[in-house]
């Protein structure tokens, strides 16, 4: 049998090790923008002991570290996954909001 993947539009953001508040912002729903950043949340922490850039973003498979220039997705049960960013190039299209 022969199957093709269904479309599906998924939210995503590059970590570039800089982008701390749109990074935080992203894993927390957008929700806590005018409130104080912390270095952890339920879907990721920052850890710079690990790895350098240190998000290490929590996933249904466990804990996934994100190295600075990979992509962190946002799945469509809200689930939070990183990819690196050769595999997120020849996989995802960037999107208009029109689209």
């Amino acid at each position: 049998m022969r199957v093709r993947k269904k479309p599906v539009i998924v939210e995503a953001l590059q970590w570039t090790g800089k982008n701390h508040r749109e990074m935080f912002d992203f894993l927390t729903g957008y929700q806590k923008q005018n409130e104080f950043m912390t270095a952890y949340g339920d879907t990721f922490y920052i850890d710079h002991d690990k790895v350098k850039g240190g998000l290490i973003i929590r996933t249904l498979e466990g804990e996934h570290i994100a190295e600075i220039g990979d992509y962190i997705i946002k799945g469509v049960h809200g689930e939070f996954y990183p990819c690196k960013s050769d595999i997120f190039e020849e996989t995802y299209k960037i999107i208009n909001e029109d689209d």
